[in-house]
């Protein structure tokens, strides 16, 4: 499972946390923590001021935790209180908010530097009303980081080869309601109006290992 998420039905996605194990680190944890600080610490300088970095479905905070550890001023979001129970538990004087599942995030216009999204958008329903908030709430030419599965060429080649497989992964009652490309990625980041974007496909080299995206981007000025 995934680190959460802004766009999923409350109520269901309790009752997913309610199965996860508290503590369990997320996939591909140290991965993506080694990409989120550095892309973000490759951002310009804010001045006086720390960078501001969004957590976007935070989960249970770890992501959010190393970011403060770091350095970053960092607000951490997700619908399900669970999680953010847990992370609050850990580390009380993170910024850690629950927000509506469907709705604008109650965040300013241009107030973030960063936001950061770890397997979170393929949660996400409403895909364009998702990117719209990271869009507003970002500064111009600030920075969107994000990691989804992967499903290149590989991956598809080995559902051919095992059926059960592309049952097991499609599975309608699953919570991933988005599939992406390197492609497809991409393409939705420009229809968005984002640039110097670079989606590239890390993670497990072993056959039919999980893969992961990790995508930067830049909010256009307009």
């Amino acid at each position: 499972m995934g680190s959460g998420e802004t766009s999923r039905g409350g109520s269901r996605h309790e009752r997913v946390w309610e199965t996860v194990p508290e503590g369990l680190d997320p996939p591909d944890l140290e991965l993506r923590k080694r990409f989120l600080l550095d892309r973000a610490a490759e951002l310009p300088d804010a001045g006086p001021a720390p960078v501001r970095v969004l957590d976007v479905g935070c989960g249970e905070g770890q992501l959010t935790a190393a970011l403060a550890d770091a350095g970053f001023a960092v607000t951490g979001l997700d619908v399900t209180e669970e999680p953010l129970r847990r992370a609050r538990a850990l580390r009380p004087e993170l910024d850690l908010r629950l927000v509506p599942p469907e709705e604008s995030w109650p965040l300013e216009d241009a107030s973030f530097d960063v936001v950061w999204a770890g397997e979170t958008i393929e949660h996400v329903a409403d895909t364009a009303a998702w990117l719209s908030e990271v869009r507003r709430v970002l500064r111009s030419r600030g920075a969107l980081l994000l990691s989804t599965p992967a499903h290149g060429r590989a991956l598809l080649f080995s559902f051919a080869l095992r059926p059960a497989r592309f049952d097991a992964h499609f599975d309608p009652r699953s919570d991933h309601l988005r599939f992406y490309t390197r492609r497809s990625l991409a393409r939705l980041l420009r229809d968005f109006r984002f640039e110097s974007i670079d989606v590239r496909e890390a993670g497990g080299a072993i056959p039919g290992a999980r893969r992961l995206l990790l995508a930067s981007a830049r909010r256009s000025r307009f």
